[in-house]
């Protein structure tokens, strides 16, 4: 089975969000992340909880999960066609219910990437 490409966001402006959240992360946070990565990149979309979870309500749009000494992270992503993910915004998760501003944020993301690079999501 051959393995899915993984990309990253990359901002009109040129920042990469993804990125510039995990390099804030603990040095064990960081590991954790970058073993999910292994994960969705070996599995894709086949790779279902507690790594990867739907998001209700917006289409496309997933969170892979991952844990450290207790902290809660996440970071949305989504297919587009072909073998390949794009991550949108990571964060930490400090209470049960994921806040709007997050979810809206991955939207957004989603929607721009879509607009600037055509394709299909």
């Amino acid at each position: 089975m051959s393995s899915w490409e993984i990309e990253y966001y990359e901002t009109a402006a040129g920042s990469v969000p993804v990125t510039e959240f995990v390099e804030q992360l603990a040095p064990q946070a960081q590991a954790k992340f970058i073993r999910s990565l292994e994960l969705l990149e070996e599995y894709g979309l086949l790779l279902r909880e507690p790594w990867v979870k739907n998001i209700h309500g917006i289409p496309k749009l997933r969170e892979l999960r991952f844990t450290s000494f207790g902290e809660i992270y996440r970071v949305f992503f989504f297919p587009v066609s072909g073998r390949k993910l794009i991550l949108l915004h990571g964060f930490k998760k400090k209470s049960q219910e994921t806040p709007k501003r997050e979810l809206q944020t991955a939207e957004a993301r989603m929607k721009d990437y879509v607009h600037r690079h055509g394709g299909k999501v």
